[in-house]
């Protein structure tokens, strides 16, 4: 993956008619938190498991904040006709999307000395509205929108 394509997925929609988006980013923007989102990037894994890896991936350890953040982006998107995901939210970055499982035992043994590396923090106080379209060279993304999730603090 590209640096400026690595995002945390809050809720994946799917390919949806351009004509959806003014309604989407309209309930977006009711999304609100209480504070900012705090996250630590720890360790490194791989879906659907290191013995047939399709995907490498970061922990993310974040604020209790961000699963209600999450579902309540979900929430606001329901009545829109984009069904609650029945998987549990997990938070992670995708560094790396693989063809071929088989051809990457190095980068899985690699990664199984980096299980509980530390590799940063970051706050967030946005999320975005994402498009991606895959291309041959990965994952091409576009910003349709952005959200401030937080409400700007008032002058004392």
């Amino acid at each position: 993956m590209r640096p400026e394509g690595m995002h945390v997925t809050l809720k994946f929609i799917g390919e949806t008619d351009p004509a959806n988006l003014d309604p989407i980013r309209a309930a977006l923007a009711t999304v609100h938190s209480p504070r900012p989102v705090d996250m630590n990037f720890r360790g490194l894994g791989f879906f659907p498991h290191e013995r047939q890896p399709r995907v490498l991936w970061c922990g993310v350890e974040a604020s209790p904040n961000l699963p209600p953040l999450a579902a309540s982006i979900a929430d606001a998107l329901v009545p829109l006709g984009f069904p609650h995901e029945e998987r549990k939210f997990t938070p992670h970055l995708t560094l790396a999307r693989f063809p071929d499982p088989n051809a990457v035992q190095e980068i899985v043994r690699a990664a199984n000395e980096l299980k509980s590396y530390e590799f940063g923090s970051a706050q967030g106080t946005e999320f975005h509205l994402m498009e991606s379209k895959l291309k041959p060279t990965g994952a091409e993304y576009t910003r349709l929108g952005s959200f401030a999730f937080v409400k700007e603090m008032e002058a004392a």
